[in-house]
């Protein structure tokens, strides 16, 4: 904020201070500040917690989301992999750029207003992952219940004598309902190795 002379009606002089508008971040500067998962959790916590934050309690927290884990059960290593970086690199970029205010020696972070330019890009972030959980792969319960229908679909055609499944011999169609069982099975037993449960 600067200060300029302002010539008033009566002809005294004053001082007026100007209040110039936040510079607009280019989308090629928010893309590359955003663009390490690190910073973004940086910038979701400070969002979620205003005013003045610990560095220590910030570097928990996003140790904490990195790991999938809660701040408490997190280990001294899992803790420093995460606070060194911040306090050399992320911090200090975050700040240079002017989106927040970090004292290195006191161990404080504070958003600025710079930093509300970027919030619709991380609540664009955290709505995608939300969704995709949800819209990826639907309930291995929704599966199971097709088959499930499918399969009295089948044994009641053929317990009815629909024209079709008459045709087919017993063995026939209890050995597809068996495989379509077992395709869901695997299916959901290969899904989760890869999930890491």
């Amino acid at each position: 904020m600067s200060a300029t002379e302002v010539q008033a009606d009566d002809g005294s002089t004053r001082i007026a201070a100007d209040v110039s508008p936040e510079p607009e971040l280019s989308k090629d500067k928010i893309f590359h500040l955003l663009q390490t998962p690190r910073r973004r959790h940086v910038l979701r916590y400070l969002k979620d917690n205003d005013g003045i934050v610990e560095m220590r309690n910030l570097a928990e927290q996003v140790a904490a989301w990195e790991n999938e884990t809660t701040v408490q059960a997190l280990t001294s290593d899992e803790r420093q992999r995460v606070y060194i970086p911040l306090y050399q690199s992320h911090l200090p970029k975050l700040d240079e750029e002017g989106i927040i205010e970090y004292n290195q020696s006191r161990g404080t972070v504070e958003r600025t207003e710079l930093a509300d330019q970027l919030d619709r890009y991380l609540t664009v972030e955290t709505q995608t992952e939300d969704d995709e959980e949800s819209i990826q792969q639907p309930s291995w319960e929704s599966y199971y219940l097709g088959v499930s229908v499918l399969s009295t679909i089948l044994l009641a055609g053929t317990v009815l004598g629909a024209p079709i499944l008459t045709a087919l011999p017993g063995v026939a169609i209890g050995g597809s309902i068996v495989a379509m069982f077992s395709l869901v099975t695997l299916a959901q037993a290969m899904s989760e190795r890869a999930r890491g449960r």
